[in-house]
């Protein structure tokens, strides 16, 4: 196997600045895939760049507010201008809201949750689709959590969102199933990132695996060989909880 498989290939990371989100990048740049790595944060951008330049890949930084949808309209445009297609699609970015009871949370932050975890997610499909297509073997991920399955206390919205989310990823699967794009959700599991750390401020982050434990997984889903589409892919199970043609 090349040890560059993703030569060529060219892929889009959201939340791209830490966490999973930058692991995510770095592993793909590894591969060979040029990342287009968007986030709010420059400063992680750049480190970011900086990581994926010293082992040899390149990268286009995009400061970028996924809840500015014309923005993500935009966004489209360029890559098809510069590039003409996209091969990978990471949809990675999120927000857990805040943790209180559901009847507590106020309006604007329920809405901020499911304006980031799920109306993002829409617009980037809406306006990355067209050049997914495009690609010989489009592959879109989009990471979710046991949390949309495994409802618990305090985080309501965040629990719906990531619930919402499964379904419009698992339909468009369904709507691509006779082509060669390929959608799959990745549930990450714990693993130690800033959203783990509010949402368990009280454990000890040396407890917990490390973001850069998301790659292997991300690879295995990005690769032309992945062949599940519509699927739920467990880090912790190794593994496709659900499948579906």
């Amino acid at each position: 196997m090349s040890e560059k498989p993703l030569e060529g290939r060219v892929a889009l990371v959201t939340g791209a600045s830490r966490g999973i989100g930058y692991e995510a990048a770095l592993g793909l740049a590894r591969a060979g895939a040029h990342v287009i790595a968007v986030a709010r944060t420059v400063g992680g951008l750049e480190d970011l760049d900086d990581a994926i330049r010293k082992d040899g890949g390149t990268a286009t930084l995009v400061p970028l507010d996924l809840t500015d949808f014309d923005a993500i309209d935009r966004l489209g445009g360029s890559i098809n201008e510069r590039w003409g297609k996209l091969d990978i699609l990471v949809g990675n970015a999120g927000a857990l809201g805040v943790l209180t009871p559901l009847a507590q949370n106020k309006p604007a932050v329920f809405e901020q949750v499911f304006a980031l975890n799920v109306t993002a997610n829409y617009r980037l499909i809406r306006s990355l689709d067209p050049l997914l297509q495009k690609s010989d073997a489009g592959r879109a991920i989009f990471l979710t959590s046991g949390a949309a399955r495994n409802s618990k206390a305090f985080v309501g919205p965040y629990s719906a969102s990531k619930a919402a989310l499964e379904a419009l990823v698992r339909s468009y699967a369904a709507e691509n199933r006779l082509n060669a794009l390929n959608t799959n959700l990745l549930d990450p599991g714990h693993l130690r990132t800033k959203m783990r750390a509010q949402y368990a401020p009280g454990e000890d982050p040396k407890t917990v695996t490390e973001a850069s434990a998301i790659i292997p997984a991300v690879l295995e889903l990005a690769s032309e060989d992945c062949d599940t589409n519509g699927g739920v892919y467990s880090l912790s199970k190794q593994g496709f909880l659900t499948e579906s043609a």
